[in-house]
């Protein structure tokens, strides 16, 4: 008992001093994922430390897990629990939905702040038509479970998409959902509207680099400098991927009659690690991405919404090591599981995105692919043919509940960027 106790004390000190030497200053109110596929994470007591020195204000579970919620207790931490998909048939029952939240999230309150439910991971992209035909009577459940035990001015019920429910997404004021869940999507945004909860979608430009680093250029999607492209319907400028995503999701549901449905981004990041086939998973790649983010989460708005706030939560707080598939899924924690850094992570200024300071040691090595110079951007590009005409196959998964969904989009924004040297 001893020895536990010392390795616990241990624990907590190295979380606490590692996080503080990552982030000598508070950057922003951020949201973080904490995924919990892994045999060697901290104790949730010795996460709390490090949660807070990173800033974060807000955590997002995957699942309703008590050891965590009781840690949190009394932390103002916001909480976004989840209920996976497996458990989505047995919530059509209400009285199974009732059980669920009074053990789950009842229990917890007032002393853990859960703000949010989210039911099911990107459930419309699976192409499992008994799994989507849950999806909506056990969020409407849920809910009704929280009218009932007086909770549901202060918890709201939503579910995390894939930018795959896309079918048009280029340029970003065309957005449009697939038509082929057009039905189902319809009556989940009527729940949204009724209900008061945000659109939550998952989205990583790095799967789109990943899919095609000849064509879509690094400074575009890590947030770099780069002189954008411009959506030739709006003449809205987008200077990075992420951004350009976000407004297609605006697009699409406008285009749907729910032009004033929050969005919020439930997942984004990128790993640190990857296999040899997995172009640009790199520490300095991941050092940008998320030091960029960082500053960007500071602002509000995107080019289409720039009134709105930023509501991002990045994808992941630990590398996560028994989470199947390549190599990537394993590291997109800002920490390993000793709390120590995953790589220099890069702090961004308000008058910089380069302000870097190396904690944990050196800087990582990382072969960054260099990106490609595109021409100017003034002239409304024009997609090709069958541009981004995303098909009914689900995307492959690795989880059923964390895993991020592989996403090839926006390339053609570079594309034809790269076309425009040619021609000039």
């Amino acid at each position: 008992m001893e020895l536990s106790t010392f390795r616990d004390c241990s624990s907590l000190i190295l979380l606490f001093i590692s996080g503080i030497l990552l982030f000598p200053v508070m950057v922003a109110s951020i949201g973080i994922n904490y995924g919990q596929i892994a045999n060697n994470l901290p104790s949730p007591e010795s996460v709390v430390p490090l949660v807070k020195t990173i800033g974060a204000t807000k955590v997002k579970l995957y699942d309703a897990d008590p050891r965590v919620l009781k840690a949190f207790a009394n932390t103002g931490v916001e909480f976004v629990v989840g209920l996976g998909n497996e458990y989505l048939a047995k919530m059509k029952d209400p009285e199974n939905a009732q059980a669920w939240v009074k053990t789950n999230v009842q229990a917890y309150l007032p002393a853990t702040n859960i703000t949010s439910i989210f039911v099911g991971n990107e459930v419309l992209t699976f192409n499992d038509t008994a799994l989507a035909g849950c999806l909506l009577p056990a969020m409407q459940n849920v809910h009704t479970a929280l009218v009932n035990l007086g909770l549901d001015k202060q918890v709201a019920v939503t579910t995390a998409h894939s930018l795959a429910i896309l079918e048009t997404s280029y340029p970003p004021s065309a957005g449009a959902f697939r038509r082929d869940l057009s039905g189902c999507i319809t009556q989940i945004l009527s729940f949204h509207a009724k209900t008061g909860s945000p659109f939550l979608i998952n989205a990583y430009p790095y799967f789109a680099y990943k899919a095609s680093p000849k064509h879509v250029t690094l400074d575009f999607v890590l947030f770099q400098p780069n002189p954008g492209v411009v959506d030739p319907v709006t003449n809205l400028r987008y200077d990075n991927m992420l951004f350009a995503q976000i407004d297609a999701v605006y697009a699409a549901l406008a285009s749907a009659g729910y032009k004033k449905l929050p969005v919020h981004i439930s997942e984004t990041g990128w790993p640190s690690r990857g296999d040899e086939d997995e172009v640009g998973a790199t520490p300095e790649n991941a050092k940008k991405y998320n030091g960029n983010l960082f500053k960007l989460m500071k602002k509000k708005g995107t080019p289409m919404r720039p009134s709105s706030d930023l509501n991002i939560y990045v994808f992941a707080l630990f590398n996560e090591n028994m989470k199947p598939g390549p190599t990537s899924e394993r590291n997109y924690g800002l920490f390993k599981p000793d709390g120590t850094p995953a790589y220099a992570l890069c702090i961004a200024t308000n008058d910089g995105v380069s302000n870097t300071t190396n904690f944990g040691g050196s800087t990582p090595g990382g072969s960054t692919a260099d990106s490609s110079t595109p021409g100017s951007s003034d002239t409304p590009l024009t997609p090709p043919t069958g541009y981004l005409s995303i098909t009914s196959a689900a995307p492959e998964r690795y989880q059923s509940v964390a895993a991020p969904a592989f996403l090839f989009f926006f390339m053609s924004m570079m594309m034809m960027m790269m076309m425009g040297l040619v021609h000039h």
